[in-house]
């Protein structure tokens, strides 16, 4: 019989993606029938099943040779169109605001220890921030960052950073943890985050937070643009930009209680 020249692990992720399919057709299925489609052993098929089960994306009915699909693929379906709503609905915000400023504006969510931009528009001038889509950033050192992190737990916080690198991209960037902390409060009294040339010399960036549903930031939504453009005196007028926008997309997520 010729040998299967297919790598393991992606035969593993074939069956497992089958036996997905299989239990998506079925309300439950067992494992012999289960074996046979997947014209794999029993044994097999078991083991697949076993492992899924304690990842929870399987359930098993009693001690019955039966399973069945859980709801966490709802769930992470769920999220990943949260996402997609939160581009859509940010886009028409961020473009209203591109409008008044002409300035550069980030959506940016948590990622790991650090944010990822999501989405952007960028500035209509030619001296502007240089980003793209997928970018990482430190959450220490960016305005979108500390909104992020500004309504976790101190303890969520220091776990988060514990394996990063304060690095000092200029004199103004937070050397540790604790500093970042006591910013967070003003954040959070303030509802609105500032990276004051602490990410790159030269540049201002402010940012206001998104609420989904349940009342949890899953988004910073910033303008950026350098230093000689930035009036101290329009600060208000770019918080309440961005504030609005936040208000309008999180609303439309489902949550209508944000700060005034």
């Amino acid at each position: 019989m010729e040998k299967s020249t297919q790598p393991e692990p992606v035969s593993s992720v074939l069956k497992v993606f089958s036996i997905l399919q299989a239990l998506g057709e079925q309300k439950e299925i067992g494992v012999s029938e289960l074996s046979q489609r997947l014209m794999t052993s029993k044994a097999t098929t078991y083991r697949f099943l076993q492992t899924m089960k304690s990842m929870g994306y399987v359930a098993q009915e009693g001690e019955a040779d039966k399973y069945r699909l859980t709801l966490k693929l709802f769930e992470l379906g769920s999220k990943s169109l949260e996402y997609v709503d939160l581009v859509e609905l940010a886009d028409k915000e961020m473009r209203f605001i591109s409008q008044q400023t002409n300035e550069a504006l980030h959506l940016g969510a948590l990622d790991g220890n650090g944010i990822i931009y999501i989405h952007k528009i960028d500035s209509g001038y030619n001296l502007r921030m240089q980003s793209r889509i997928g970018r990482r950033n430190p959450l220490y050192s960016t305005a979108i960052g500390k909104v992020l992190l500004s309504d976790r737990e101190e303890m969520f916080v220091r776990d988060t950073l514990a394996d990063v690198e304060f690095i000092k991209h200029t004199e103004n960037t937070l050397e540790n943890t604790d500093q970042l902390i006591a910013e967070l409060e003003r954040v959070r009294a303030q509802h609105f985050a500032q990276d004051n040339e602490e990410q790159e010399p030269g540049l201002r960036c402010i940012a206001a937070p998104v609420y989904d549903r349940f009342g949890h930031i899953i988004a910073g939504l910033s303008i950026s643009l350098p230093t000689i453009r930035f009036d101290e005196q329009r600060l208000d007028y770019y918080v309440g930009l961005l504030q609005t926008a936040g208000r309008n997309i999180s609303a439309q997520l489902g949550y209508n209680n944000y700060p005034a």
